[in-house]
C-alpha cells in the first residue's frame, strides 16, 4: 500500500509528520474483490466540528440503522456551518455548547471567536456570530437568532 505523507501542526507548535495508509487503496490487491457504494442515508462523514455540530443536532435521527433528516426539515440540504479554530478541539467543542442548538430552520451559521451557546438556543436563516480578538459572546439560554449578525462582545449575566 502507498504510504500518505500528512503534515500537522500540533497545538505546542511542533510540526510533525503522520504517515498514514488508505485501507481502501488496498483493495487492488485482493483479486476478485469489489466496492459497494453505501448511500449517504447510512452515514454522515464526521471530519470537522462543524460536522459534528450537523450529527449532533435535531436534524437527524437513527432509525433502522439509517440515519434520517428530520421530516421537520422544510429542506433538503443540509445547513452549511462554519466553525472557527476555537471549536476544532472535541473538548472545547463540547465546553462550548451548553446544548447542541436547535438548528431546524437554519441555511447558514458562521462563528468565529470566543463564542459560547446557552442551553435551548434556537438558530434560524442566516446567522453569524463574530467575537473581536480578546472579547467573548455568550449566546444566552433560550435566545432565538434569526437571520443575525452578532458581532464584537456580548455578555449577559444573572443578577
Amino acid at each position: 500500500m502507498e504510504i500518505i505523507v500528512n503534515p500537522k501542526h500540533l497545538d505546542d507548535g511542533t510540526n510533525v509528520i503522520q504517515l498514514e495508509t488508505a485501507v481502501g487503496a488496498a483493495i487492488k490487491d485482493f483479486e476478485g474483490s469489489i466496492g459497494v457504494n453505501v448511500p449517504r442515508k447510512r452515514f454522515l462523514p464526521v471530519k470537522t466540528s462543524s460536522d459534528l455540530l450537523l450529527m449532533m443536532s435535531n436534524l437527524y435521527t437513527l432509525k433502522s440503522g439509517n440515519l434520517e433528516m428530520s421530516p421537520l426539515r422544510m429542506f433538503a440540504s443540509v445547513p452549511l456551518v462554519k466553525l472557527g479554530k476555537d471549536f476544532n478541539k472535541v473538548k472545547s467543542f463540547l465546553n462550548r455548547f451548553a446544548s447542541i442548538p436547535d438548528i431546524m430552520d437554519l441555511d447558514h451559521l458562521t462563528v468565529s471567536g470566543d463564542v459560547t451557546f446557552g442551553k435551548n438556543v434556537v438558530l434560524k436563516g442566516t446567522v453569524i456570530i463574530i467575537a473581536n480578538h480578546g472579547d467573548r459572546i455568550d449566546i444566552p439560554p433560550g435566545a432565538i437568532l434569526e437571520n443575525k449578525i452578532v458581532s464584537g462582545n456580548l455578555r449577559i449575566l444573572d443578577h
